[in-house]
């Protein structure tokens, strides 16, 4: 087979030689540019986001401010060059302008077909001359509402009405098989149909999508024509596989073959999907296409999976994803009598090798056809026609803005170190090496790529070297076992709930005669628990249960209090669909974000065992000579654990378990409205071995038991997040020395917040306005650190509040029982009533911009509300309302939306959305926040990665999962020794110490 491989790759080579041409086909800016991009990675980096940026740039001196901003520190040979055109372009900015952004969209239109199907059609006919097929993509911008949906499924039927008039007795240039290739080929983007696409629910995405879908099939059907569903994102792709084949199972187009579907090389779960779509082909009994690629968002996928702690879906070498190829052809190949193969790639091994087997199976060549992207290798091209096979070019159509995401794709591809097109057409690569079998390029050991062990649910198997700390893996909803899990978790949760919870003092359960009802939010008729309710007196036995058993606890080693934490964050992760589940009913969170809430509970108990590793022994303070002064830390005493509801594990965890590993004993108070969860969390550390008295568990009245606990003298140290009301009572009440009181008590206070959002006016809206949904009305707006002021520039005002409230229109509100659910209930009767007393006044403070009109009457639900012509002086702009309720501001220039957004007096969040390094740099400097995000959502502080905490009224300024966090709930101390006895002394003092240096 090698040999016969590469008989037929030097046949390509040797047609591709006869019109040689370049890697960049266009000559001048655009092949000087990928030139210097493949030599210098920074100015590929840079240029690249230049050419993502430009075409959302409408005057002159900003294309030449952002040149600039992007050239203005290179270091290479081309740096006085692109210095010398940014001076010359201040003076003219408007020429220079229009002169780069002529450059660049020719870069574009390399890529890019055309702007309109009008346009297309010229290059249509050229191809076609050219004995080139088509398959046209719209490119447009992110879906992110369901109007931008509709729009796109329209667009489709344009396209589909104008390609069929236009090509109207057009012939297939083979003249064989025709039957199974139409002439007219369109490719649909599944995402850009249903704005709300969520893994967790594929069964609603295929309820939303298959009716915007099908007018588009019968259409396409009606003209003769063929529609591929395209594949994109890993998160997306098994629901696209499922909508694919329910779709084409439905009586109405069971029959029919003209479909297809992309399967990506590059995902190491192709060839399951491929073997599962074959098996479902055969079953239907009509023929289908699949078009096998590499796959375009091999970038992307190894971030995120890095960042969430998931396995990575995709091949991290290239030959691994080319060897895949192969075996995918193959199968495909093998099945011929069932599917219709098209081979996407540019990659003439790859093409080879499927010409190759097909002669060896006895395949006709225009029984399958290759697919080559628009713009890219023309000369592999024109070989394939020349050799009698099928061609066929993937031909976007769309407007430039639009295009520049697909455009940095194309240029990623054609400037990869390992890509095909630049080791043949650029680095000459010898044709030997271009044709090596991928299985002998595989690297092996060390020095390869990084094994990635994957589980069934799609966590990362690898666990860190050593001691370092790694967060837990979010649940990867993607997954359908996981979305089983879920489920079950849900239906087992729900027969237990209504239970009762006693109180935990030393140890023994205690019950009163007053319980607290936790209720379910999402239908306030059903009770999650009755929770004991602590009164005074079972305040004092807890502090003195606390007290007697801080001496010993105090005394117990470091590590051992380390591992009670790793010990619980072990039964949490065991527990995790559970402790979901009951998050669901108790706080109303979705899925995503009370799992979200347990994997940050189960990071604080390792993050800080981590930590206090670090600072639990006794550490050298200077080397000198004589003398020995170690510093060390000691435990405070009794600590008031005070949380909220919002994160009603992961904070009352995360207090919990950083004065306990400290060395302190806790009194722990959850919040009453998530009371039963606080129980689970006792229950955990009681499994984990957490001695009698350390912790004790004491839900109650903050009103009552709360403020007597705060005022005692035997407390020395409250930690409390909360509002900023109660923080402040703490606060000032925890500065008055009471009679008998030996310390002074340490408030470790974090409150809340009016966050900011930032749109610059350069800003990528696709991501800016998605991402402020998510921080603005992700769990109703209930969290610290949500968005609750977004200020636009009013350069792009009019555009980016169209589709931010088209985007709050198309949200999902309702039981977050249901997977995909967005926005479901605030928390109770309480909070619903202040925030709809917050939505009247803004009504006469401003312009009520949206307010969704069809949530849920039963529950505590309110509607996603957004006001404009907000003045910053207003009460909505102004106070927390904890609540889906968003006020939208314009800014003149960045000067007055900072001055806006530091307005207030909280310091948490803030967020800040630019492509301007220059302005970044300024948000990076000037917001007055605790937490800076900067292109991104402003929400999901992950422990550890962004340590959290605001000052203002926001805070005191710790940082909860940070690495000085642990120093809030200790003392230093510091110990001298003079070890020189009659003028000799050691040499050597060691750095650290194990010895335990004294009693608390």
């Amino acid at each position: 087979m090698q040999t016969e491989i590469e008989r037929r790759g030097e046949r390509i080579f040797d047609l591709v030689d006869r019109h040689p041409e370049s890697l960049f086909s266009k000559a001048g800016f655009y092949q000087r540019m990928m030139a210097l991009s493949m030599r210098d990675e920074h100015f590929k980096v840079q240029l690249f986001r230049f050419v993502d940026v430009l075409a959302s740039l409408h005057r002159g001196t900003d294309i030449v401010q952002h040149l600039d901003e992007y050239f203005a520190d290179m270091r290479n040979g081309y740096a006085p060059l692109i210095r010398t055109f940014a001076r010359g372009a201040r003076i003219v900015p408007w020429i220079s302008g229009q002169l780069l952004r002529w450059n660049v969209s020719g870069m574009a239109r390399q890529f890019i077909a055309g702007r309109n199907p009008k346009d297309v059609m010229k290059m249509l006919r050229k191809r076609r001359s050219q004995g080139i097929g088509f398959t046209v993509d719209l490119l447009g911008e992110a879906v992110v509402s369901e109007q931008e949906a509709n729009e796109y499924a329209s667009r489709c039927l344009e396209l589909l009405d104008h390609l069929g008039r236009e090509t109207r007795g057009w012939t297939d240039p083979l003249g064989k098989n025709t039957e199974l290739f139409p002439v007219v080929n369109l490719s649909v983007k599944i995402s850009a149909l249903y704005s709300q696409m969520n893994p967790a629910d594929p069964a609603d995405s295929i309820i939303h999508l298959a009716p915007k879908l099908r007018p588009i099939l019968r259409r396409a059907r009606d003209l003769g024509a063929f529609v591929n569903f395209d594949m994109e994102g890993y998160a997306h792709k098994n629901a696209t596989l499922e909508l694919f084949r329910t779709l084409f199972t439905e009586t109405e187009f069971r029959d029919w073959p003209h479909v297809g579907i992309v399967i990506q090389a590059y995902l190491r779960d192709a060839e399951n999907d491929l073997l599962d779509l074959l098996d479902w082909g055969r079953a239907r009994g009509t023929r289908f296409a699949v078009r096998l690629v590499k796959g375009a968002y091999w970038d992307f996928e190894k971030i995120k999976s890095r960042q969430n702690g998931w396995a990575c879906p995709v091949f991290l070498q290239k030959p691994e994803s080319d060897l895949n190829f192969e075996l995918l052809t193959r199968i495909l190949l093998e099945n011929e009598s069932t599917i219709t193969a098209a081979f996407g790639s540019h990659n003439v091994r790859s093409i080879a090798h499927a010409q190759a087997l097909a002669e060896q199976l006895g395949i006709d060549r225009t029984r399958f056809e290759f697919q080559l992207l628009y713009g890219m290798a023309g000369p592999v091209k024109r070989a394939l026609v020349e050799m009698g096979y099928r061609v066929r070019e993937y031909c976007p159509v769309g407007e430039l803005l639009p295009g520049m995401s697909y455009l940095v794709r194309r240029l990623l591809e054609n400037t990869s170190n390992e890509g095909f097109l630049r080791a043949k057409f650029s680095e000459k690569v010898s044709e030997d090496e271009l044709l090596r079998n991928p299985a002998d390029l595989i690297s092996q050991g060390p020095n390869g790529a990084r094994h990635v062990e994957v589980s069934s649910d799609g966590a990362s198997l690898d666990t860190p070297a050593g001691d370092t700390y790694e967060n837990a893996p979010l649940v990867n909803f993607v997954y359908e076992q996981n979305q089983d899990r879920m489920q079950e978790a849900l239906a087992r949760v729900r027969p237990q709930l209504g239970q009762k919870y006693p109180l935990v003092i030393n140890g023994e359960r205690v019950w009163t005669d007053k319980t607290i009802a936790s209720i379910n939010p999402s239908s306030p008729d059903d009770v999650v628990g009755h929770v004991a309710e602590a009164g005074i007196p079972e305040a004092e036995r807890a502090v003195k249960a606390a007290r007697d058993a801080f001496e010993k606890w105090s005394r117990t080693s470091f590590e051992t209090r380390c591992r009670l934490l790793e010990r619980a964050a072990d039964i949490m992760h065991r527990r995790r669909f559970e402790l979901s589940a009951l998050e669901v009913f108790e706080v109303g969170k979705a899925w995503a974000e009370a799992d979200g809430d347990i994997r940050e509970a189960m990071d604080f108990c390792r993050f800080y065992a981590h930590q206090m590793r670090l600072i639990g022994r006794p550490r050298l303070t200077q080397h000198v000579l004589g003398e020995e002064s170690y510093q060390h830390y000691w435990p405070r005493g009794v600590a008031m654990i005070i949380a909220p509801w919002n994160f009603p594990m992961a904070i009352l965890c995360g207090m919990t378990t950083a004065a306990l590993v400290t060395g302190n004993t806790v009194i722990m108070k959850p919040a009453e409205q998530s009371a039963v969860i606080g129980a689970m969390l006792m229950e955990i550390f009681e499994e984990a071995g957490v001695p009698p008295g350390v912790l004790n568990y004491l839900p109650g009245k903050g009103s009552v038991m709360g403020a007597h606990l705060v005022d005692h003298k035997d407390i020395d140290l409250i930690a409390f997040t909360g509002s900023r009301e109660v923080g402040l009572r703490i606060w000032e009440s925890a500065g008055k020395t009471r009679e008998g009181q030996r310390e002074l008590k340490r408030v470790i206070c974090e409150m809340g917040g009016k966050n900011a959002v930032i749109i610059d006016a350069d800003a990528d809206l696709d991501e800016a306005i998605v991402d402020t949904i998510y921080s603005a009305f992700g769990y109703q707006g209930q969290k610290c650190s949500a968005c609750s002021r977004l200020i636009i520039l009013e350069e792009i005002y009019p555009r980016a509040i169209e589709r931010l409230l088209n985007a709050a229109a198309s949200l999902r509100v309702g039981n977050p029982e249901e997977p995909g659910i967005t926005v479901g209930p605030v928390i109770d009767r309480t909070a619903h009533k202040r925030i709809l007393e917050y939505i009247d006044i803004g009504k006469n403070e401003s312009r009520l911009a949206f307010q969704r009109a069809d949530v849920p009457q039963k529950g505590f639900f309110i509607p996603p509300t957004i006001f404009t012509n907000v003045s910053p002086k207003t009460r909505i702009a102004c106070e927390e309302i904890f609540g889906p309720v968003l006020s939208v501001m314009k800014a003149r220039d960045l000067d007055e939306a900072f001055e806006i957004a530091n307005s207030t007096e909280f310091a948490l969040t803030a967020g800040f959305f630019s492509r301007s390094p220059a302005n970044i740099e300024r948000a990076k400097a000037e917001i007055v926040a605790g937490n800076v995000y900067v292109n991104r959502s402003c929400t999901g502080a992950v422990v550890g990665r962004h340590p959290f905490g605001g000052f203002k009224m926001s805070g005191g300024g710790t940082k909860a999962g940070g690495a000085d966090y642990l120093l809030q709930f200790v003392v230093p101390r510091v110990v001298t020794e003079n070890i020189t006895r009659h003028g000799f002394a050691p040499e050597t003092t060691p750095l650290y110490r194990d010895e335990f240096l004294g009693p608390r």
